[in-house]
């Protein structure tokens, strides 16, 4: 099997990551100004005392939280931060001295929610239809800005750009949420994948990617031998292995063969023996119904192996009819598209309807409902799968994923669940992150309006706190208008993975 080191999966431009490349700026004001204003926000968020000083305790008071344990909120009398972790909350005004703290009060219609995790968050984008890049400058704080604290890519198109960003948000040089970086595809979606590929070959890149400090591992599209070896190894390294799989035709796996082989998440839909192996998984999904028992058996399978399912609901929506209620735009997220790819998507043909995704769009919502009347509401994951062509962005999907589940018939307080403990359990994280309590690091989002009485309030992030620190979400969005895509024709070479004369995707 071929194997990627260092470097070998790069493209040829890798135009996001330095401020300083023609992608980040060229002679265009905006992009300058927002590269100015970007400057400016890391300097805000590295800039602390000298190391002979202790940082000061962030105390976050009044408003209301939702902890993530309950299904209810609770007044918030104080958060004591210290150190980027939470040392208590419910505190008393007259408990601590605040002359050295940094205090943030907050208002009756203010509520703290913990930080959300998109667990099938790409970075990519595909504007020309020429293959995908990794967008590494301005997504990381879009993302953030939406209260998204934590990412899980689920398949990286250049893990080691996506492996250096990780390593640059963390050392502090960067603004952006927590990656837990998942490498690139295992399987026959992974461009230049070897299909005769031997275990000691899938082991042998096992390895290498926990090497390099990746979190979990997806299978796309993966032979059922491929499989066997992913799982087993990336075990032996404590890392979860998803899977975006199909019906168990020509060689594919089915979810249902994947959960008895000890896969610890599963992408898209149920399977089972509710879609037939004579086809690819989406010919029996456009009609497949709830009321087929079938349905019921591969729930029960998740359920009693404590397998994770990351519905992904808004996915195929974005290529259907785009039901109106979710995908009504709530933000002008092309403000943060250079002037040029605006003028490019102006011009552009609309997208057609998909129709077959439509219908599994909606089949999806119905067996999503019935996985959670069945009692699983504690395996359902959120993760919005949109790697984006430029219409909507991909740190923004995660409110719309969310209020596509309530749609479905989840509560509120478990789609929220979704997002941030079930996540952070599905990852293997959960001791440290998902929950508002003392002892776990102080990853947290301050919306206007409780999202129990309607999830759409998760929209209006107010502020982020991410390991202690503090954000204004509104300044970060102002950093990054305009600079997404490229500024003119020039660049476009910039933004595609492959030249016109090169077919392939992923």
């Amino acid at each position: 099997m071929k194997h990627f080191g260092p470097g070998q999966l790069r493209d040829q431009a890798d135009p996001t990551l330095d401020l300083s490349s023609s992608n980040s700026g060229g002679n265009s004001v905006s992009r300058r100004a927002a590269t100015i204003g970007y400057l400016l926000l890391t300097l805000l968020a590295t800039a602390g005392p000298t190391h002979s000083q202790s940082k000061p305790d962030l105390v976050i008071r009044g408003g209301w939280i939702f902890d993530g344990l309950g299904d209810t909120v609770a007044r918030n009398t104080g958060i004591l931060i210290r150190g980027g972790k939470i040392i208590e909350i419910g505190m008393k005004p007259n408990e601590l001295d605040l002359a050295a703290a940094q205090v943030r009060e907050l208002g009756e219609d203010d509520y703290i929610i913990p930080g959300m995790f998109d667990i099938h968050a790409h970075y990519a984008v595909d504007f020309f239809g020429r293959g995908r890049i990794d967008e590494t400058r301005s997504y990381p704080i879009i993302f953030l800005a939406n209260g998204v604290t934590s990412t899980f890519p689920a398949g990286e198109v250049d893990p080691e750009k996506m492996r250096d960003l990780r390593m640059q948000i963390d050392a502090g040089e960067r603004i952006g949420p927590r990656i837990l970086n998942s490498g690139p595809y295992f399987g026959p979606a992974r461009y230049g994948w070897n299909p005769e590929a031997s275990t000691a070959d899938i082991e042998a890149e096992v390895d290498y990617w926990a090497a390099q400090g990746v979190r979990g591992l997806k299978a796309k599209r993966i032979t059922r031998e491929h499989l066997g070896a992913l799982i087993e190894r990336a075990h032996q390294h404590g890392l979860t292995v998803t899977g975006h799989l199909d019906s168990g035709f020509r060689d594919t796996v089915n979810p249902r063969d994947a959960i008895l082989m000890g896969i610890d998440r599963i992408e898209h839909f149920l399977g089972g023996d509710a879609i037939s192996d004579s086809a690819p998984a989406y010919s029996s999904l456009e009609d497949l119904t709830p009321e087929n028992p079938a349905v019921d058996a591969i729930i029960a399978l998740y359920l009693r192996h404590g397998v994770f399912f990351d519905a992904t609901l808004t996915a195929y929506g974005y290529f259907g009819e785009r039901d109106p209620e979710v995908f009504t735009y709530f933000a002008d997220e092309q403000r943060y598209l250079t002037p040029y790819m605006r003028e490019l998507l102006q011009e552009r043909e609309p997208r057609p309807v998909m129709q077959q995704f439509e219908k599994i769009y909606w089949v999806k919502r119905r067996t999503l409902k019935a996985f959670y009347d069945a009692g699983g509401a504690h395996l359902i994951t959120l993760g919005t799968d949109h790697p984006s062509w430029g219409e909507y962005l991909s740190g923004f999907s995660v409110h719309r994923e969310l209020h596509a589940m309530v749609l479905a018939g989840i509560s509120p307080a478990d789609a929220l669940k979704a997002a941030t403990i079930n996540a952070a359990r599905a990852l293997n994280v959960a001791s440290f992150l998902g929950t508002i309590e003392p002892g776990k690091f102080a990853d947290l989002a301050i919306v206007s309006g409780n999202p129990l009485d309607d999830i759409r309030n998760t929209r209006n992030v107010q502020l982020v706190v991410k390991a202690g620190r503090i954000f204004d979400s509104r300044e970060l969005l102002r950093s990054v208008e305009g600079t997404i895509g490229p500024a003119g024709p020039d660049e476009i070479s910039e933004w595609v993975r492959w030249p016109e004369s090169v077919g392939g995707g992923q």
